[in-house]
């Protein structure tokens, strides 16, 4: 994905880039450049980057991210091929949970519980995440 802001912009403040943005441009960028053969396999394939996303954001190794996907090759497989075109999408998502995690915490909550409630957003968002078992930390 492209903007005309950067990750410093956004963890600054400087710009309005939610986790909802990310995930709506993420979905755009996948349809453009994903040919898949159903919706079903492309909410699958867009899962599985989104997670990759979030799991690497969140300062996760990616050798850890692929058990996550159990025995699911094409995931597996889905997930080593874009790894590498993901890194700017994986730093802008960084920003963005950065920027709400000092929300909170310039609202007035101690850091681990604004990292609590950015999870418990992040979490309100994605159905089946959980399969993947991150979490912030």
């Amino acid at each position: 994905m492209e903007w005309e802001f950067t990750p410093d912009d956004v963890v600054k403040g400087d710009a309005a880039y939610t986790i909802a943005d990310f995930r709506r441009d993420l979905e755009q960028e996948l349809r453009m450049n994903v040919g898949m053969a159903s919706e079903t396999d492309f909410r699958h394939a867009y899962d599985v980057v989104y997670d990759l996303c979030y799991w690497l954001a969140t300062g996760r190794l990616f050798d850890h991210f692929l058990p996550t996907l159990e025995d699911d090759p094409a995931a597996i497989r889905l997930a080593k091929s874009v790894r590498e075109y993901m890194r700017d999408n994986v730093e802008m998502l960084g920003a963005v949970l950065q920027r709400m995690i000092m929300d909170r915490v310039e609202g007035g909550l101690p850091l681990e519980q604004a990292v609590a409630a950015v999870d418990a957003h992040h979490r309100s968002l994605v159905s089946g995440f959980e399969g993947a078992g991150a979490r912030l930390s």
